[in-house]
């Protein structure tokens, strides 16, 4: 979410954020998981810093050597002998043989090593992710080959996807799903989640999983848990724990749950993106002490107060820029003006009329004075600067928006 907000309005400092990790993948041979003063320190055990440098690429933001930029993003998806701890991914090696990696069970003690994980779900569906961004700057630099490979990899996923109950669910070496399972629980397969949260952890292609969850069931079933986690204040309760929530069907308080109420907008529905975004805004967040950012929450350099910058100002992207051709989703504007300085001396500025805390639904909108029928818009439309221009109302417009959902598989 920081890169997102950079993307808009700090291009330079992303570009910094790059050339600072090509610095590292210089002296080191790796991009870190975790850095202190240039040093290698522990981190979650995955790395997405190849996927920011691959967004970067794809935003224009190129005021480096792209070669060396794309040989660490190979690197860091394709990896694994002499792999340096402090680079997280240490089991690159059998998910690169088997699609997805494997559970390894080993008590209170946590593993990833080459032939497993103990968060082997979490992994695998963070690992899809990331090859998906790669593919996309593969593609972009003419690579066909590796765009294919990595496009493949980005399906890990679907291999740990059980259609007995729907569920992303771990599976052993053997490629049996996980005995005992219970999708409340957190830490086994999962980190810092469970399956009821992660299985909506595909952002780099959302219609596949709306296909694969059932698409007349999917709307019913994500509007059921938000109302269900809209009486834990969208996280664990009202505790001041920075795991809390972990065990719940969603969780506000940490990264895995962010872009679960924007993937409406891919299931046509977009008023219930609409509808959640303002009430999490409004519930979860707040000013005073106990409340801060949230009960429950793990805030990590900026996360969750991006994210409300973003809902806030009702754009987004699930993707963190990835796409070939990067785009925004539209949510529900919480101002009625707001600002944005672009970072090349232009000005975007968002205008809502007949808003309040009651008309959270997008009746229609227009962009320098053209109407837009959808939910989205390419970034580089955007980039251009100029007004937008939201009128608001306390029904859903279920006729706005639902036409072309956004760009899922690029």
């Amino acid at each position: 979410m920081p890169t997102l907000y950079g993307a808009l309005s700090y291009p330079e400092w992303y570009q910094r954020f790059v050339n600072t990790h090509l610095r590292i993948y210089k002296d080191r041979g790796w991009f870190g998981d975790g850095i202190a003063h240039s040093e290698f320190v522990s981190g979650v055990g995955t790395n997405f810093v190849g996927l920011a440098v691959a967004a970067a690429y794809q935003l224009g933001l190129r005021d480096y050597d792209v070669n060396l930029a794309y040989q660490a993003v190979r690197k860091n998806e394709l990896g694994w002998e002499n792999r340096l701890k402090g680079s997280g991914k240490m089991d690159t090696k059998v998910f690169l043989k088997l699609g997805y990696v494997p559970q390894v069970e080993n008590g209170s003690n946590y593993v990833s090593d080459t032939t497993g994980s103990s968060f082997s779900a979490s992994h695998t569906l963070e690992y899809s992710f990331s090859a998906f961004a790669a593919a996309q700057m593969a593609r972009g630099l003419g690579n066909t080959a590796d765009y294919k490979m990595f496009m493949n990899y980005s399906n890990g996923w679907r291999k740990l996807l059980n259609p007995a109950n729907k569920l992303i669910q771990p599976k052993t070496e053997i490629g049996e799903f996980i005995k005992d399972f219970d999708p409340y629980q957190a830490w086994r397969g999962f980190q810092e989640g469970n399956a009821k949260q992660y299985t909506y952890y595909v952002p780099h292609n959302p219609a596949a999983l709306i296909g694969a969850l059932g698409n007349g069931q999917f709307n019913e079933t994500l509007d059921g848990i938000f109302n269900d986690a809209q009486k834990n204040g969208f996280g664990g309760g009202k505790s001041i724990d920075a795991f809390a929530g972990i065990n719940a069907v969603y969780n506000h308080g940490n990264q895995p749950s962010l872009h679960i109420s924007w993937l409406f907008n891919f299931s046509r529905q977009p008023w219930l993106t609409q509808k959640w975004t303002r009430m999490i805004c409004d519930q979860f967040y707040g000013t005073e002490p106990i409340h801060g950012y949230g009960y429950g929450q793990d805030e990590d350099q900026g996360q969750l107060g991006s994210w409300y910058v973003l809902a806030s100002l009702g754009l987004f992207d699930v993707k963190g820029f990835t796409d070939l051709r990067p785009i925004v989703e539209f949510g529900s504007p919480a101002f009625e003006k707001a600002r944005i300085s672009l970072g090349d001396k232009k000005v975007l500025v968002i205008e809502t009329k007949n808003n309040s805390k009651e008309n959270v639904y997008v009746q229609s909108l227009t962009f320098n004075g053209r109407k837009i029928q959808n939910c989205w818009l390419y970034r580089d439309e955007l980039m251009k600067g100029g007004k937008l221009v939201f009128t608001m109302g306390n029904e859903p417009n279920r006729s706005w928006g639902t036409s072309v959902p956004p760009p899922s598989a690029q």
